[in-house]
């Protein structure tokens, strides 16, 4: 009988430890599922220490993922978040962030002047990269050579530059004149003047014949030959 009467106590026992455990899950259960839910702010921009204290205003916690470089984003300010602005989430959550190590370059050097190939060297040894190359016609600048660059020394820094590249005077399309009777001299200038190429052979001083026929048709850049009485 004394056998069955402690089990029986230890059953009792057991069963009540049973529904003390039950009981305190339940009100943990209950304290947890009415925990104060909040909206998560927008962080994007922010510095480590803005951040720091709208998150403790909401009850929320920070946490540091990682570093990245970002021209736009001044360095120990926010890059992004992991859960978007206007979340709701329970209090003591923590928001994992990206922290900005600022502009992978510190200065961006000048590129006006020199060939499109060039520039582009240059500015890819330095981190930066030619996002956009804008072409327009000049009457100063040779073709292909860089006229203008954005952003310029000294301006606010970012890792894509955009060139402004010539592509030479606008092509004006003429008769070719009569350089036959000239002398060398007034040849050349003349074809200066109209953007032609001159190639001259022969070793007299006045145009004997030229290449093309005069009253041909011939646009700027062109090559015109002539050739001198005393070849």
């Amino acid at each position: 009988m004394k056998a069955v009467s402690n089990i029986a106590k230890f059953s009792l026992y057991s069963l009540a430890f049973v529904l003390v455990v039950l009981f305190f899950a339940y009100i943990t259960f209950k304290l947890l599922s009415f925990s104060r839910t909040v909206d998560v702010p927008d962080l994007s921009g922010k510095s480590l220490v803005e951040v720091n204290e709208l998150l403790s205003k909401k009850g929320l916690n920070l946490k540091i993922e990682g570093e990245d470089y970002d021209a736009d984003v001044p360095a120990g300010h926010i890059i992004r978040q992991d859960l978007p602005f206007g979340s709701r989430v329970k209090e003591q959550r923590s928001i994992r962030v990206f922290v900005s190590k600022g502009p992978r370059v510190q200065s961006v050097p000048s590129v006006v002047g020199e060939s499109l190939d060039k520039a582009e060297s240059v500015l890819l040894k330095n981190g930066l990269k030619v996002a956009k190359v804008i072409r327009v016609h000049s009457t100063s600048a040779e073709k292909d050579r860089v006229i203008a660059q954005k952003p310029a020394p000294g301006e606010k820094i970012t890792e894509k530059v955009t060139l402004v590249v010539s592509s030479g005077p606008y092509e004006a399309i003429y008769y070719c004149p009569d350089f036959q009777g000239m002398i060398k001299q007034e040849a050349e200038q003349l074809a200066e003047k109209l953007g032609l190429k001159v190639s001259i052979t022969g070793s007299g001083e006045t145009v004997k014949s030229q290449k093309p026929k005069p009253g041909t048709q011939v646009k700027t850049g062109d090559a015109v030959y002539l050739i001198l009485e005393g070849e």
